[in-house]
């Protein structure tokens, strides 16, 4: 599969990671963006950490309850963003960094969309976590599925001459009308 080319496999996976990557935000942003009915409300989080450190001091579960949720809402786009972008020859440092900062980005437009939401507050701690899910999303899949998607590819690229029957390799190339140097 050459970079940019056109085939109806290419199509169908990038089409397949559109799909699924506007599902996924759209369930995101239902998750977080919807008004909540809630008798109070605690102040914002600018501060980074110091909420990762409350939800450690209530107990292993709620805080594993809670960081987990905020690394998982956005580990997807780990995988469905390079999906989208249906490329198969990258560097995969260059990959990683596309796949975090759009996943740093998606993450604080959803924390400044919460802003102007009931019962929704900002906390840096989620952009934080949410980035971090990112990234090890796509650093624990990504590279391991395009290395088996290209071994896929130069296997069916590689099809082996049959046995006892010589490949034609076509005519010698010939330079013609080559002067003679005086």
């Amino acid at each position: 599969m050459r970079q940019g080319s056109g085939g109806q496999a290419v199509i169908r996976f990038r089409a397949a990671g559109v799909s699924l990557l506007l599902a996924h935000l759209l369930l995101v942003g239902w998750l977080t963006l919807r008004p909540l009915d809630v008798p109070w409300m605690t102040a914002a989080n600018l501060q980074p950490f110091a909420g990762i450190k409350a939800d450690l001091a209530l107990g292993p579960v709620t805080a594993t309850r809670r960081i987990g949720g905020d690394l998982l809402l956005l580990a997807p786009l780990g995988v469905l963003l390079p999906m989208a972008g249906g490329r198969l020859f990258v560097s995969p440092l260059a990959s990683l960094a596309r796949t975090v900062a759009a996943g740093a980005l998606i993450s604080l437009a959803i924390e400044l969309g919460q802003t102007g939401v009931p019962g929704q507050v900002v906390d840096v701690d989620s952009l934080i976590l949410n980035t971090v899910g990112v990234a090890l999303a796509h650093a624990l899949f990504v590279p391991a599925c395009r290395a088996r998607l290209r071994r896929r590819e130069q296997r069916r690229i590689r099809v082996p001459a049959p046995v006892g029957r010589e490949v034609p390799q076509g005519s010698t190339p010939t330079i013609s009308g080559v002067g003679i140097a005086p």
